[in-house]
């Protein structure tokens, strides 16, 4: 009795409130949407209710009982996809594993193993998906291969000031690298359509046409990881079609922001001609649980009724310029960039952005590095609920992050 009243005790400190979550009764507001999967905030009245309804009923169903409701979402879903897509696969909790059944799907159809991605890129946790991301120091003690598997630069990132001396993006020659080191089986490529963990890097739109033309003369399927961009986080339902509709994925995988308000899910979307799983070759124990499906069946409606892809393409505008006007007040802050309510920026180094994050945190604002903490950007990604009045908040508590940081460093170079 009493190590159950003090489990409760720990959880009673967290209670989330929309884009606040106070700690010990001190509020702080989150712009990093938790781990970028609380597109909602931490609270939402009608998920709430439909989740505590649905936990009366039952909280697992075999997969065998949840066709038809997987079905029904399909149908609200394919209005926001590129045409062409429109089938799912709906049996995962998490992004790793929908990644996973992507890369599977397009093994199978295509009849080869390798996959192509992106120096920087992360596309998830598990052995597979973490081996096919690109941060090398992830998997230094671990041993998995996707046979002829290459890992290829990533362009310099579009940045939200452009300067007029700065020289045309310059891409590396994607056709050279499959010819010369793909040895004909290559599957697919897979791509964030915005690079997340990978410091907020946005491609060039021209990139995501280049890629599409190689891709279709090699037929190599090409998969959007929307696993952080997916659900209304770049001002469109995907990017996929919207900032980066000129990539026309074949495969759109998404997971995070899927759930609402934190509530673990994941699913492939694909072209009819890719639907070519047997149930037995992918699947979870939770996946399509009912939970999952009742906050994902919701939030669709969600943002439809409340307008919050609205909100979000409305205050884009406000959010950029309040970042670039801090960026010309210190120059500890680089290369503001981003799309909808995913933005970012560099700081001199990872010690310098694990500084930030600590004071930022003493002013009662929560955001995030990059790369685990050896990236040098921070990420600014608020609830997509937000409003210019909790934008003009978090634009306020980093100002006062960065003021404290600059008079550290004078009264460090006056000690000095």
């Amino acid at each position: 009795m009493e190590n159950g009243k003090r489990f409760e005790d720990m959880l009673s400190r967290f209670v989330g409130n929309g884009p606040y979550l106070e700690i010990d009764g001190e509020k702080y507001i989150d712009a990093a949407s938790g781990t970028f999967n609380l597109p909602l905030g931490y609270t939402n009245r009608r998920i709430a209710e439909k989740l505590k309804q649905q936990i009366d009923r039952c909280t697992h169903l075999s997969s065998a009982y949840t066709h038809e409701m997987s079905q029904y979402i399909l149908g609200k879903l394919v209005k926001y996809t590129p045409e062409g897509i429109n089938k799912i696969w709906l049996r995962d909790v998490s992004g790793s594993g929908a990644v996973e059944c992507a890369i599977r799907i397009a093994q199978k159809a295509t009849g080869r193993s390798g996959v192509i991605s992106f120096f920087l890129a992360h596309h998830g946790q598990s052995l597979a998906t973490a081996q096919i991301s690109g941060n090398a120091f992830r998997i230094k003690d671990f041993h998995v291969n996707i046979d002829s598997s290459l890992k290829v630069p990533t362009p310099a990132s579009v940045m939200s000031e452009f300067e007029a001396n700065t020289e045309p993006n310059q891409y590396f020659d994607l056709e050279q690298f499959i010819q010369l080191g793909s040895n004909d089986n290559i599957a697919c490529l897979i791509i964030e359509p915005i690079q997340g963990n990978g410091g907020n890097n946005v491609f060039p739109v021209d990139f995501y046409r280049k890629i599409r033309e190689i891709c279709h003369k090699h037929n190599i399927i090409i998969i959007a990881d929307e696993v952080q961009t997916g659900f209304g986080r770049t001002g469109t339902f995907f990017a996929s079609t919207g900032y980066a509709k000129e990539l026309e994925p074949d495969i759109i995988v998404f997971a995070k922001g899927a759930g609402g308000i934190g509530i673990p899910t994941g699913g492939v979307l694909m072209r009819s001609s890719l639907d070519v799983l047997e149930s037995f070759e992918h699947s979870s124990t939770s996946g399509a649980n009912p939970l999952s499906l009742t906050a994902l069946n919701e939030i669709i409606d969600i943002i439809e009724d409340e307008h919050v892809l609205e909100n979000v393409q409305c205050n884009e505008a406000y959010l950029r310029d309040g970042l670039l006007a801090l960026q010309h007040k210190y120059p500890e802050i680089t290369g503001v960039r981003g799309v909808g309510y995913m933005f970012g920026f560099d700081t001199p180094s990872p010690e310098f952005a694990a500084q930030a994050i600590a004071i930022a945190n003493s002013h009662n604002l929560i955001i995030r590095g990059s790369r685990y903490g050896k990236g040098r950007a921070l990420k600014v990604r608020p609830p997509l609920i937000c409003t210019q009045a909790h934008l003009n908040e978090i634009l306020h508590k980093l100002d006062l992050t960065f003021a404290d940081l600059t008079l550290g460093m004078l009264d460090n170079k006056e000690v000095a």
